[in-house]
């Protein structure tokens, strides 16, 4: 995805105090509720679903209610220490991508056949989950790296939850597993391309000291 889609309104300051700070604070609380929720539900059933597509959005609940819980915690924080954050936010985003390849990789050489039904049922759980976290995120989704970062993982969730319930189906009219593989490879290609770009973010921000406008890709 481009940093275009969505280009953030930068000003300079940190903007502490401001009256929409309390209504991102209430709802990264929403949000991490129910990320935390979701990668219990999802870890149970990926294993006995046997779905690589599946096991990496569990990862990737988890990996966001982390990421809700340092956001609340530098919320109020100077500018840099946010950055500072986004970039440790970044780096694991581009982590969770790896992995996700490899998983992948793995599940691609062994011949894995997921369980479709399963799959569709806690995709579609997911995907209402993730659906209801963006539209209360999709007012706070322009600032700085640490705001974009939370709408950009909330983002790419509500789209690999898409791309599972596509694999689901590819995977019911198949009867293989590649299109679990497939879909689990573009999520992991659009983890990494989302942490490049908060990690840029976040070192412009770092270096600077104040936010820079996203460049266009």
């Amino acid at each position: 995805m481009s940093a275009s889609c969505c280009p953030p309104q930068h000003n300079r300051g940190d903007n502490q105090g401001s009256p929409t700070d309390g209504r991102f604070r209430r709802v990264l609380w929403i949000a991490l509720l129910v990320n935390a929720a979701m990668f219990v539900i999802e870890l149970a059933t990926a294993q006995t679903a046997s779905s690589a597509a599946l096991l990496a959005d569990s990862v990737d609940f988890l990996g966001d209610a982390i990421n809700y819980a340092l956001s609340l915690f530098v919320l109020s924080l100077s500018l840099v220490t946010r950055a500072r954050v986004a970039w440790l936010k970044g780096l694991s985003m581009l982590l969770f991508g790896l992995w996700v390849i490899g998983q992948a990789a793995w599940h691609a050489w062994s011949g894995v056949v997921p369980e479709a039904t399963t799959m569709s049922v806690v995709g579609a759980l997911a995907l209402a989950a993730n659906l209801g976290v963006a539209a209360l995120l999709f007012a706070h989704r322009e600032g700085d790296s640490n705001r974009r970062s939370v709408w950009l993982c909330t983002r790419n969730d509500a789209i690999g939850n898409v791309a599972v319930l596509a694999a689901a189906a590819g995977v019911f009219g198949t009867g293989t597993g590649w299109p679990d593989v497939i879909v689990a490879g573009v999520m992991a290609v659009l983890a990494l391309h989302s942490g490049w770009q908060v990690v840029r973010l976040a070192v412009r921000e770092m270096r600077g000291g104040a936010v820079a406008p996203a460049p266009a890709e």
